[in-house]
């Protein structure tokens, strides 16, 4: 078994009840003499509680008691994190959505707020790291998502929600997810918290979880470009939910395209591979050209990597048939990521895994003769410069490293950095004049402090 999860939706209540660890423990064993349980909890206890641990007996029950005493509401197990025979794993999908979304909320404090046990948690690995995927794919659906609450949600409140993805999207790409995460986050936390937990019809509720769901998964992305690789994975699996309770299919689809991606990065392929056959496979018609074409270009570079030449080729066969089918204005705001030159750079990667270094660079070239936002050009131009080390063109690949180190200077980025670094690197290695003087102007780049 591994390591438990920390009880997040616990902690936050606590947080809301105003009650401290050892005041929690003590009105958990005075509910406790009153159904005749001899119960002697101190604050250490609560600790437990709150590292994923699920005390016996009925003691579950008597904190939804208590803290549903303090708050002047139900709260039930699935509220405290507690549903499942094991708090160290989260509930299934189709436990409450109102469950879910106290639970979503509270990472959200949580990471406002530095918590080392969720700003730093590890990524999960195996059924933890599957069972959302699963869950999204397969039934139940999500019959009505209206809530009663305190005040209504309207269209204003959505084309807000709407509006803070594209901006918060957009200087991701221009500055980088480091810069970035705080700010999304923040909108979380006091633009979206208090809506999903307001009022609205199932049809209003739908197009509110689908917005929502867009905005967490830009946290996630910003997330893993931090390297805090556990809690962009945490966001990933809300975006997924709030996908689900949406019943948009493709919206789910490039959230799983995000996962597709981070597994890709932490050498997961055999999973990036069924990721993306999920994806592909459960969106359906509602898939676009677009996703369907990220998602074999990145299945391509996950079989390259995994030594499967015939299937690669044939996932880059469907990349790029895909992408000659898309039409600017016919996709969702999501997928503009997948701009023209994208399935290029993808498939340059994988022909370069693959060994087959002429047709790596006529893609690598196309893709940086293709127009770029910022972020993905410097990613272009990394390509084409390591395809030209990789071809002993060390003196090409120079004059391009010092555009890409030109152009990412400023980025607040953990993976642009990881990238140079690599760079950086092979270009030192290669014996050079020019190129180890692209070298240091790369080390210059990276001198710029995060």
């Amino acid at each position: 078994m591994g390591p438990r999860e920390p009880n997040t939706a616990l902690e936050a209540l606590i947080e809301e009840a105003g009650v401290s660890r050892a005041g929690l423990a003590a009105h958990v064993n005075r509910a406790g003499r009153a159904r005749g349980l001899g119960l002697r909890y101190e604050h250490t206890a609560v600790a437990r509680w709150l590292k994923g641990q699920r005390p016996r007996g009925q003691v579950p029950d008597l904190i939804c008691e208590v803290l549903g005493n303090r708050l002047r509401r139900a709260v039930s197990l699935d509220d405290i994190g507690m549903a499942g025979p094991d708090a160290g794993h989260p509930p299934a999908q189709g436990s409450s959505l109102t469950g879910f979304v106290e639970r979503a909320t509270a990472v959200w404090r949580c990471d406002a707020q530095q918590r080392p046990h969720v700003v730093a948690a590890p990524s999960v690995t195996g059924t933890g790291a599957v069972m959302p995927v699963w869950e999204w794919e397969n039934p139940p659906e999500d019959a009505d998502v209206s809530r009663t609450g305190p005040t209504g949600v309207g269209a204003a409140d959505l084309a807000t929600l709407r509006a803070a993805r594209d901006h918060y999207e957009l200087m991701y790409r221009r500055a980088g997810g480091i810069a970035t995460r705080a700010r999304v986050v923040g909108f979380l936390n006091a633009g979206a918290a208090p809506l999903l937990r307001g009022g609205y019809s199932d049809a209003t509720g739908r197009q509110l979880h689908r917005a929502t769901g867009a905005l967490v998964a830009v946290a996630g992305i910003c997330a893993y470009d931090s390297d805090a690789h556990g809690l962009a994975q945490r966001y990933f699996h809300q975006a997924l939910r709030l996908a689900k309770a949406s019943g948009d299919r493709a919206l789910g689809g490039y959230v799983i395209a995000l996962l597709v991606n981070q597994s890709l990065f932490l050498a997961e392929f055999r999973q990036s591979v069924a990721f993306a056959e999920a994806a592909l496979r459960a969106a359906g018609r509602e898939i676009t050209p677009a996703l369907a074409a990220d998602l074999h270009a990145m299945q391509a570079k996950a079989y390259a990597r995994l030594g499967d030449r015939s299937s690669a080729l044939a996932c880059i066969g469907r990349a790029e048939s895909e992408a000659a089918r898309i039409r600017p204005g016919r996709e969702p705001d999501e997928t503009g990521y997948v701009q023209p030159g994208l399935v290029d750079v993808q498939v340059a990667e994988a022909l370069l895994s693959l060994g087959d270094l002429p047709a790596a660079r006529e893609h690598a070239v196309a893709a940086v003769r293709t127009p770029a936002h910022d972020r993905g050009r410097v990613h272009r131009l990394a390509m084409l410069t390591t395809v030209d080390l990789r071809r002993g063109e060390a003196d090409r690949a120079a004059a391009t490293a010092v555009e890409m180190a030109d152009r990412a200077r400023g980025m607040e980025s953990q993976r642009l950095r990881d990238r140079l670094r690599a760079v950086r690197a092979d270009l030192a290695a290669s014996g050079s004049a020019d190129a180890e003087r692209a070298a240091e102007r790369v080390e210059g780049a990276l001198r710029v402090p995060l």
